[in-house]
């Protein structure tokens, strides 16, 4: 199997693919231990066609480094909002590969199903990995919600087109909440439940921030492309 691209796709075939992906999503209560986690992340100029991925695995609950993978693709799929997966999972694939261990869950910057026609990068990327899948995502991308309480932990629902497509969590007192949804093989209580366990002193929850960290640092050169062990 070579690399996955999505270089000579239309918009209008975009969307047959998602629609046809969407078919395959499963969404279910965790059954599963997660005794490993995994973070990934995307960073970009959406005038340019290079992409930076990375994913960062953790041991859970303790959320301690383990390694890293990193990788830089170009792409050719143009940046269109609510398509952004068909340019970023390609190179998340290939970070995704170079893990000698996967972990048991993948938490991603984006959504998973709270996406207007239910595919975000976390349901995109699950399906096409065949692997549980997260979305956090810091702001929200379609759905209404009732306004949260201040108190850390506290959440409400997303609803979109009378469904519940993941909630809203607020990480820290009185800070702006995330938007969690379920991408594949998890349910919106499921996702919940492990975004609020990984947590540390930052709104954003460890997995990704620390992904993101790791890739804003290889974009600017300070940590080389591949597997680093940590």
């Amino acid at each position: 199997m070579g690399a996955l691209t999505y270089d000579t796709l239309t918009v209008t075939a975009a969307t047959q693919l998602q629609n046809e992906l969407r078919d395959e999503i499963i969404i279910q209560a965790r059954d599963f231990p997660v005794n490993t986690i995994a973070g990934a992340d995307i960073s970009f100029n959406k005038f340019s066609p290079t992409i930076y991925a990375g994913i960062i695995l953790l041991r859970f609950p303790e959320l301690i480094p383990i390694g890293y993978s990193l990788v830089k693709k170009e792409v050719r799929f143009p940046y269109v909002p609510g398509y952004l997966a068909f340019r970023e999972v390609p190179a998340l694939m290939t970070a995704w590969e170079n893990l000698p261990q996967k972990p048991d869950l993948l938490v991603v910057d984006g959504h998973g199903i709270a996406h207007p026609r239910r595919m975000g990068i976390a349901a995109h990327f699950g399906v096409v990995a065949k692997t549980p899948v997260v979305g956090c995502a810091k702001k929200v991308l379609c759905g209404r919600y009732e306004e949260i309480p201040p108190e850390q932990g506290s959440n409400t629902p997303l609803i979109f087109k009378n469904d519940v497509v993941g909630a809203v969590l607020r990480t820290k007192y009185a800070v702006r909440p995330v938007f969690v949804s379920p991408g594949y093989r998890m349910d919106v209580p499921g996702s919940v439940e492990i975004i609020t366990q990984c947590v540390g002193r930052y709104r954003i929850p460890e997995p990704t921030r620390l992904a993101h960290n790791i890739v804003n640092k290889f974009r600017l050169g300070e940590v080389p492309e591949g597997y680093t062990e940590v």
